[in-house]
């Protein structure tokens, strides 16, 4: 990666974990953990219920907490005119989303998996479990951050953006989250194969829709 990603990757980090009026990467991380807190009070005490159902639950709130800066991921610096003087220092839009995409994933994918050891408690997952959720969220979360950063430019200046990009997300995300939560069920293996499969395929299409989706924004 050239100097110039990577002060353009250090600015957006900062800006995700830290920017904006909406507590940057700490909203979907409280947000993360209030849902594990709040499930069992829904679905009541039982452990055994609360075991089988609990890596879903973790998946479902790392989705929901991954949309909810989705509005901040390009939107704003497409106002801004950001991607007009990148390009005319010569960076593609592709190279441009494939580092906002690292960037989105840092600023909510290692915490969220560090969250995740306090909801497995709250949620009644034993060791074996949680390993595999994590190993899950390893794989499926660069899936997501892609994910969020495409549909991000492609509804970017859309009026009613932000709410027409979640609803385009989630069903966009059912594979990974089918694979990534099934594999609690199925022993692990396949099911973390598949997860990692999927995510790998988004993160390989991810720069170039939102970059052609930039580029057409910017004209």
């Amino acid at each position: 990666m050239s100097h110039p990603l990577l002060a353009i990757l250090r600015r957006d980090i900062v800006l995700l974990l830290f920017g904006g009026r909406r507590g940057g990467a700490t909203l979907p991380l409280l947000f993360f953990l209030a849902v594990a807190m709040l499930f069992p009070f829904a679905v009541g005490p039982d452990p055994v219920l609360l075991a089988r159902t609990g890596g879903g639950v973790i998946w479902v709130a790392a989705l929901l907490a991954a949309i909810l800066p989705i509005d901040r991921l390009v939107e704003p610096d497409l106002d801004q005119g950001m991607f007009d003087q990148w390009a005319l220092r010569g960076i593609s839009e592709e190279a441009l989303m494939g580092v906002r995409i690292l960037a989105h994933w840092l600023s909510f994918g290692p915490p969220l998996m560090l969250a995740a050891l306090p909801a497995a408690a709250l949620l009644g997952l034993d060791g074996e479990k949680l390993r595999i959720v994590e190993i899950g969220l390893l794989a499926g979360t660069p899936g997501l951050a892609a994910l969020g950063v495409m549909v991000a430019a492609l509804t970017a200046g859309l009026r009613g953006g932000a709410a027409l990009g979640g609803l385009l997300v989630i069903p966009m995300a059912v594979p990974l989250l089918v694979f990534g939560a099934g594999s609690l069920a199925v022993g692990g293996t396949s099911g973390l194969a598949l997860c990692g499969a999927a995510s790998l395929v988004l993160l390989a299409i991810a720069p170039f829709a939102a970059g052609a989706a930039v580029r057409n924004g910017r004209g």
